[in-house]
């Protein structure tokens, strides 16, 4: 962290000898560092912006794979890709100015070794001055943590015993406002009073972070309220860090020096600013791109619609071609689906050929044993009688066998079977 602090800690340092003013240094130091992530802000609010007007198309495929939670995937993953967009692409752009929060509290807490950038071997003897000097920073884990914020101040009322240990070393005067933003503020306000300092300096330090918290939550209520309708994951999440971010603004600026808390709140001021001027921008941009889109659809659509007339006419008039770009496995189920067609039709001609009757029974449609081989209409009566009359019996003689229809020839061809032989061998078996 020390590698990524010493470049923020230095354009700090520069920018105050610059300003000969702490806060204004600290309010110019979140204005360039916003300039330095602008293309990445305006990606990251770009991505979110044109993530927004998807919305509709999502909440449709929901409702069309409803039930079916990875086709839905999968269609979203596609309209992502097609469309270009990166769901996480607003998410990691809005993390980069977390390290340089971070990278900014180191410098802040070591003003001597980061933003002075003084050696390690004259930092020690400046510890040795200041120990014969009496300085003393206190105990505790605070004194320990803001040690050198202490130190600078000491040794900015008494330079004059070292300025010759280092030509790196520089005062340091942290107040702005009358308030000293080396200070850690203190949300204990009921123990305020004259004893401890002047009022202003205690509640303007304890207004450093309520007005840290107020802003971060009205800057993420004006970014929601520019995007417009969200889909219900990333409405879920601005939600959450609408919550978030005042607590955590509140809690970033009770627990570090003012100083901290004033970039918390320049950099909320920014943000504000640089969401209402970008939403401006890419508003404009992304309806043009809807308009675009919308005829690319539509032309699309007539293209498809145009292919589909022209196949239709074709295929009315005999002369549609085969695609090449058809499967073989394909072609053959074409193939036989002609063959079983052609032999359909060939049959359906000369049916009553082939049966040697006017009207096959059994048939029922393209379906030649529909009813059966042996079906026949008259078997029981034409009447539809459940019995056929019964021959006159004569006494010692043995009645014989009603003479059966002839079962119609399959269709491989072989000759039709009477059923009045298959009576004529049961006889004789039962002779026998």
């Amino acid at each position: 962290m020390a590698i990524i602090a010493k470049p923020f800690g230095m354009l700090l340092m520069w920018l105050y000898e610059l300003t000969k003013n702490y806060g204004l240094a600290i309010f110019l130091f979140a204005f360039v560092v916003k300039v330095v992530l602008l293309y990445f802000s305006a990606k990251s609010k770009k991505s979110m912006m044109r993530q927004t007007r998807f919305t509709p198309y999502l909440k449709e495929l929901e409702a069309r794979y409803e039930g079916n939670r990875q086709k839905y995937q999968e269609e979203v993953a596609k309209l992502y890709k097609e469309e270009g967009i990166n769901p996480m692409g607003g998410c990691i752009w809005s993390l980069i100015p977390f390290p340089i929060l971070l990278a900014l509290y180191r410098a802040i807490r070591f003003p001597i070794t980061i933003m002075m950038g003084v050696p390690d071997e004259a930092y020690a003897t400046i510890q040795e001055v200041l120990t014969r000097l009496g300085f003393e920073s206190g105990t505790g884990a605070r004194a320990a943590a803001y040690a050198q914020i202490y130190e600078s101040q000491f040794i900015t009322e008494h330079f004059e015993s070292f300025a010759g240990i280092s030509d790196k070393l520089r005062t340091m005067d942290y107040s702005f406002l009358g308030l000293d933003l080396g200070q850690q503020p203190s949300f204990r306000f009921w123990e305020f009073s004259a004893e401890n300092g002047t009022l202003w300096s205690q509640w303007g330090l304890f207004l450093i972070p309520v007005l840290a918290g107020v802003l971060s939550w009205a800057q993420s209520k004006i970014s929601m309220a520019v995007s417009g309708s969200q889909d219900p994951q990333t409405a879920s999440t601005s939600k959450t860090m609408l919550l978030m971010m005042p607590l955590m603004s509140l809690w970033i600026g009770f627990a570090m020096p003012g100083a901290l808390g004033l970039y918390w709140i320049a950099t909320s001021v920014f943000q504000i600013i640089q969401d209402y001027l970008l939403t401006k921008i890419y508003t404009k941009q992304l309806d043009e791109e809807d308009a675009e889109r919308n005829e690319r659809l539509k032309a699309k659509e007539d293209e498809l619609e145009r292919k589909r007339e022209e196949t239709k006419r074709l295929r009315e008039e005999g002369v549609t071609a085969a695609n090449p770009n058809t499967s073989k496995r394909k072609m053959q189920k074409s193939e036989r689906q002609k063959t079983l067609e052609g032999a359909n039709k060939w049959e359906n001609a000369n049916r009553a050929k082939m049966s040697g009757e006017d009207e096959e029974p059994s048939r029922v449609g393209d379906r030649p044993y529909a009813r059966g081989r042996a079906y026949v209409a008259e078997r029981y009566g034409a009447g539809g009688d459940t019995a056929a009359p019964a021959a006159p019996e004569t006494a010692g003689e043995t009645p014989a066998a009603p003479e059966a229809p002839s079962i119609p020839a399959g269709p491989s061809g072989e000759d039709s079977i009477q059923a009045g032989e298959i009576g004529s061998e049961s006889s004789e078996d039962n002779g026998e």
